[in-house]
């Protein structure tokens, strides 16, 4: 399974959590992740809400086709007299077929008689690409199936949806062992009198797939019956579990759903990990209850639609898909108009088609003609008012993108760079003096006496010692030079392009000086002083770990003959 961009950013800020000894990189990716789904829930709820109104619309769809399969004057004679007609039979069977040619998610049309215990009176399966006709003995009783039964106690034009589930009934061809949904209504004499039903048997899976097309490949579809029983799950072994003699339940995945299930209500999302181990992955989900047909009798179902973590932290690639896409949308009715249009208004149009394009490909706003006061002119506006909205949202994008990358290489408590992003400029430095032939010192700088700070005057003022101690660091150095905090009383100091060997030294001597008068916070005088271990590239060390540990090794080394004194590795 590729690794999506919320794992690379998962592992990125876990690793910094614990280069930096505390939660300070954990709590930052959260609030980073936080900002990023709090954008990408409207945009959920949305999906699944128009999701369910397009199912919905299907299954309704699919209702009035049994509606009016069931009223036909074709349908009552047959019905009236079963035996009567082989004819009568055989022009209602052309029928069925037609319905199934034309509708690919139908795998059954039957009608079956009220009386004779359901006896199926003409039924057209689906088997394979074409159909088949089902006839004389292999004609089956139907009566004992809630779909008959419950059926032919509705009123004309009603219509009953079964409950979703694997069909098992024998000989139906394409549809046996598919997950089903049978949508029937009463076929019903003038006086009343129920004479039998009209039932389609419909693909679940077909359906849901057709629909699905229309989603991003990424967004992971669920559907669960009223008791929670997931029909449709992104792994197919959890999906009509009860059918095994299992229970697998939306509840146990996504338990904030429980109360949409029992009472109702309104939308909700719901966070949760699928699958285990390595392929382990979070994901956020909307969910609605709906009808399945608001038009027919029949259960509720719960539908949810989830995204991937780290698709929501590639907001910025939606965005760009989704601009494509309107601009493409507006361009192919721009292209319509010009071929209907008279000539005043081609030159209009063709000037937006381009401008559009440009758009699309350089992000620039053009030349509209959006003073015109006819349908153009509205197109105009409400194009440059997209481009607007589509730019601002660019820059607010961008700039949001921008402060994290910032916060994720700062130390939040001083402002200085943090473990990962000094590592980096020390990476970057030894490339620069490798290639140049010039040396540069690392200095490993530990405050002495600090946890004494904190012991007397407690945390709030050890925190603005470091800060204090911080800009005085700064202060110290050269602007090119790099100071970075690893964390409590750990600072690293990176004297780039030395001419001089000594400069270290002489840099890390004036660094004692500076803490040599106490640190004031406040109305508390906080003496404390420097242990410093110096390392040389490349006389000491040739790369980031081993200039690391040897500046350690020094800095150690200082500390254990009393402290606020510097130690070079090469000198010991």
């Amino acid at each position: 399974m590729k690794l999506g961009l919320r794992a690379r950013l998962a592992l990125l800020l876990a690793a910094f959590g614990v280069l930096a000894s505390g939660l300070t990189g954990l709590y930052a990716y959260r609030q980073a992740r936080a900002l990023l789904v709090q954008a990408a829930e409207r945009d959920l709820l949305t999906t699944t809400q128009m999701f369910s109104h397009r199912l919905a619309g299907v299954f309704n769809r699919i209702g009035a086709d049994a509606r009016e399969a069931a009223g036909l004057q074709l349908t009552h004679e047959i019905a009236l007299q079963p035996a009567s007609s082989t004819e009568l039979s055989a022009r209602l069977a052309d029928n069925f077929r037609a319905m199934l040619a034309t509708n690919p998610r139908y795998l059954q049309v039957r009608l079956i008689a009220a009386g004779h215990h359901g006896l199926e009176l003409v039924r057209v399966d689906r088997d394979g690409a074409g159909t088949v006709r089902v006839q004389g003995e292999a004609l089956q009783e139907k009566a004992h199936y809630p779909y008959v039964f419950n059926t032919l106690q509705l009123a004309e034009g009603e219509v009953f949806l079964s409950k979703i589930g694997i069909h098992h009934e024998a000989g139906s061809h394409a549809a046996l062992n598919q997950p089903t949904l049978h949508v029937a209504s009463p076929v019903v004499a003038p006086d009343g009198t129920k004479l039998g039903i009209v039932v389609i048997g419909t693909d679940v899976s077909r359906i849901f797939a057709d629909l699905r097309t229309d989603l991003p490949a990424y967004l992971k579809l669920f559907l669960a019956n009223e008791w929670g029983d997931f029909l449709i799950h992104p792994d197919a072994s959890q999906a009509f579990a009860f059918d095994q003699g299992r229970r697998v339940l939306m509840q146990d995945t996504f338990p904030e759903v429980a109360p949409l299930l029992r009472a109702g209500g309104a939308p909700l999302l719901a966070q949760a990990t699928l699958g285990e181990g390595s392929d382990a992955q979070d994901v956020l989900g909307a969910f609605v209850r709906f009808r399945l047909a608001p038009d027919a009798r029949g259960g509720h179902a719960l539908l949810g639609i989830a995204e991937p973590l780290g698709e929501i932290l590639q907001s910025t690639h939606v965005l760009a898909r989704t601009t494509v896409q309107i601009v493409l949308a507006l361009s192919a009715v721009a292209v319509l108009l010009a071929m209907l249009a008279a000539r005043l208004v081609t030159r209009p149009l063709k000037q937006m088609t381009r401008e559009m394009q440009r758009f699309s490909s350089e992000r620039l706003v053009g030349d509209l003609p959006v003073q015109r006061g006819d349908e153009i002119g509205e197109l105009a506006r409400g194009f440059h008012q997209m481009q607007q909205n589509v730019r601002a949202s660019m820059a607010e994008l961008q700039a949001s993108r921008e402060r994290l990358a910032d916060q994720a290489r700062r130390d939040p408590l001083t402002g200085l760079h943090n473990r990962v992003s000094f590592i980096e400029r020390l990476e970057y430095a030894i490339a620069g003096a490798r290639r140049n032939r010039h040396a540069l010192a690392l200095l490993f700088v530990d405050l002495d006496r600090f946890k004494l700070v904190n012991d007397q005057h407690g945390h709030a003022v050890g925190d603005r010692a470091l800060v204090h101690a911080a800009r005085l660091m700064k202060a110290t150095v050269r602007e090119a030079d790099t100071v970075s905090r690893l964390g409590g009383d750990e600072f690293v100091i990176l004297l780039d392009s030395l001419t001089d060997e000594r400069d270290a030294g002489r840099v890390a001597q004036a660094l004692i000086e500076q803490f040599n008068e106490p640190i004031m916070v406040g109305d508390i005088a906080i003496r404390i002083g420097l242990s410093i271990g110096i390392s040389m590239f490349p006389d000491d060390g040739t790369d980031v770990s081993s200039l690391m540990q040897r500046a350690d090794e020094a800095m150690y080394h200082s500390k254990s003959g009393s402290g606020n004194r510097y130690s070079v590795f090469g000198s010991l």
